[in-house]
């Protein structure tokens, strides 16, 4: 038997178990497995989801490993995705293990086990890469390996769509890896500029199989022009009428929990899933949807790359992601078993708002790299201290610093950071062409979302097919959306809206004071408030946006009527009621903040009582909380020779954000007298 009957045999014998006995070989899997069987060379294989990748990767470590090979390394970016291969290795007869962050007291057992050879796969995050444990022993485990597979690896080039820092790591440990050790990258996103720099990457004489990017089972649509609350109302008239459970995506956890949390009250089995869950409580919602028990997750793009579920009948996104080739990634999951699934983009007015919001978080600013080097340059210090040292935000200090360690210009010393000596420099060409890369795919995402030309081949020249063509199937082909159409029924409308406005919204408040303000220990201010609205809220989306454009004008009506609604629910709680109502009057919503305490002491029968004096303005949310409280106890004050009434009172403000203007004045309030301040907000930023 020659070396390619055996490739052969061994893709035959896996296509069978995972598709069944009559499953037939597609021309480029055939020739993938012979290359890195055969040559032992470095392949890229860009197909459509559903194409049957991991049956290259399969087959090939099955006849690598019956001659003899180490097991197969894969990186894989998902705790969701590995889950699933090691699970469809065993249905591939291999035994499968993964080191992840949900499983470190198992890793020594693993790495012993993969290096004696008693697995055929080992499943690893990029992420691990940047373990001190797990990188000690990787020169071992690559020395070791029959082949490696870097799945989804368009995350490893800049220009990917889902681009991560520790990806990188990966060049530079392919380097160790011998050259007759096979290695094979694939995905489903990739446009010819990733493509070019992912084949870059693992190796100069890169084969890549590319095929057409079409899916015949998806029947794309677009419903353009719905405001939030109608979208809302159209996901839950939609999932009615469509066979099967699916996947709603939005761009924010917030939006999960909010639509997960109607459609609940519609009738429907739906679990929210994002970063925000724990490991065991995604597996547990995964399962969920796979055995059918759920008719739909609504999710964050965490719930995506390589969750397998053939018979996904639906994936709504509500709101638009920042390009095609991320949405393309993500209805990718419907239809993989099914003659026919429904994909459906329900663009939202404040998509591109979000689109800035990620886009910039990935992208190190200069100015901030060198207050963390210059803070570093006295010695290693915790995420905590540089916090306040460089008052950096702790989401986007984190992310700065995992850029830098990619760049070996940091490195992590147990829970601190360090310098590691080496310059770093503001790679101004790389960052700026990104940034016009990621301007591109938001224009293509705008044209996408209009609906007006094939959706199909829309996505497939966003991602350089070689061959784009009109679907035929498409709204923009056809002319037909699935029901309910271009507009959900009033029903629905009334029905979401009604939740949207019923929804209690609480503020938890700050509980200790952040060192170095003068105050220390446990805060004695705010007890538990209410708001009128989170974020971009549905139910109040347009009240909040008119608000925002006029602040220094009065409360609306429809407002204030919605804040005495909050106050009717919340006052069950309150145990004594309140005695006064205090306005937080700050720069340029003065007015606004009078208004709202006039109509709820008029409402309440309470005595308004003008305590607090504001001199100046506050910093930004970028500043870390030491910075913010500093700023407020210098510049808020009880207004001299004025009595607070002793009791609990109601203290008002038309917005929240750090939370330390509320706190400040609150702790003034209560050391004058107040017994308990219950903060009432209109809307809360995130």
């Amino acid at each position: 038997m020659t070396i390619s009957s055996e490739a052969d045999h061994h893709l035959a014998s896996v296509l069978a178990r995972m598709a069944g006995p009559g499953a037939a070989a597609r021309e480029d899997q055939l020739a993938a497995v012979r290359e890195l069987v055969d040559n032992r060379s470095r392949v890229l294989v860009v197909q459509a989801t559903g194409w049957g990748k991991s049956a290259v990767y399969w087959a090939a470590t099955a006849a690598l490993r019956a001659s003899g090979g180490g097991p197969t390394l894969v990186i894989s970016p998902l705790l969701a995705l590995m889950r699933d291969q090691v699970s469809a290795a065993a249905k591939a007869g291999l035994i499968a293990v993964t080191v992840n962050s949900s499983n470190p007291d198992e890793w020594d057992d693993i790495f012993r086990r993969a290096l004696a050879g008693a697995v055929d796969v080992l499943l690893v995050s990029p992420e691990r890469l940047a373990n001190a444990r797990f990188s000690a022993i990787l020169p071992r485990l690559i020395a070791a390996a029959g082949m490696i597979v870097i799945d989804e690896a368009h995350c490893i080039s800049d220009w990917g769509f889902d681009f991560r820092p520790d990806y990188q790591r990966l060049a530079k440990s392919l380097v160790g890896v011998a050259a007759r050790t096979p290695v094979l990258a694939t995905t489903a996103t990739a446009n010819s500029r990733v493509i070019l720099d992912v084949a870059s990457q693992i190796g100069d004489d890169t084969v890549t199989f590319r095929g057409s990017l079409a899916r015949s089972s998806l029947r794309l649509s677009v419903v353009p022009g719905l405001s939030a609350i109608e979208r809302y109302a159209w996901v839950a008239e939609a999932i009615g009428s469509i066979e099967g459970s699916g996947i709603i995506y939005t761009l924010t956890v917030a939006e999960t929990e909010r639509l997960a949390g109607f459609l609940g009250t519609q009738g429907f089995a739906v679990a929210s899933y994002s970063g925000a869950l724990d490991a065991p409580a995604r597996e547990q919602v995964e399962d969920q949807l796979r055995a059918n028990a759920l008719k739909a997750v609504v999710a964050t793009s965490a719930l995506g790359m390589g969750y397998d579920k053939p018979d996904l009948a639906f994936c709504i996104h509500v709101g638009s992601p920042s390009s095609p080739v991320a949405y393309y990634q993500q209805v990718g999951r419907a239809g993989r078993a099914l003659a026919d699934a429904q994909a459906v983009l329900l663009p939202a007015e404040t998509d591109s708002q979000i689109w800035e919001h990620f886009a910039t978080a990935g992208v190190p600013d200069p100015d901030r790299v060198n207050l963390i080097l210059g803070a570093l340059s006295t010695g290693p210090k915790s995420v905590l201290a540089l916090e306040g040292e460089t008052a950096i935000r702790r989401g986007r200090l984190e992310g700065l610093l995992k850029i830098l360690a990619v760049d070996d210009v940091v490195v992590r010393e147990g829970s601190s950071w360090a310098v590691t000596g080496t310059t770093w420099t503001y790679d101004a060409a790389r960052w700026n062409a990104l940034a016009e890369v990621r301007s591109t795919e938001a224009g293509l995402m705008r044209q996408y979302a209009t609906g007006r030309s094939c959706l199909m081949r829309t996505l497939q020249t966003a991602l350089d097919d070689p061959d784009p063509s009109d679907c035929g199937r498409c709204s923009a082909c056809t002319g037909d959306l699935p029901p309910p159409g271009l507009r959900p029924s009033g029903e629905f409308l009334a029905e979401a809206r009604s939740f949207s406005r019923g929804r209690d919204v609480v503020i938890e408040p700050r509980k200790v004071w952040p060192s170095g303000v003068g105050r220390k220990g446990k805060i004695v201010g705010c007890a538990a408030g209410r708001a009128l609205a989170f974020a971009d809220d549905p139910g109040w989306v347009q009240e909040i946006e008119a608000m925002h454009r006029t602040p220094s004008a009065a409360v609306s009506a429809e407002i204030a009527a919605g804040l005495v609604t909050v106050l009717g629910r919340w006052r069950s709680t309150w145990g004594e009621r309140p005695v006064a109502v205090v306005a937080i009057q700050s720069s340029g919503h003065g007015r606004l903040s009078r208004s709202i305490a006039e109509h709820v002491g008029a409402v309440g029968k309470l005595p308004i009582v003008d305590a607090l004096m504001i001199r100046g303005t506050f910093p930004t949310s970028d500043v870390p909380s030491a910075g913010q409280v500093r700023a407020r106890l210098e510049a808020i004050s009880l207004i001299e020779g004025i009595a607070v009434p002793r009791g609990p009172i109601l203290l008002v403000d038309p917005l929240y954000r750090t939370g330390w203007t509320m706190t400040v004045c609150a702790a003034l309030l209560r050391e004058a007298g107040a017994t308990n301040v219950l903060p009432l907000v209109v809307h809360q930023l995130p």
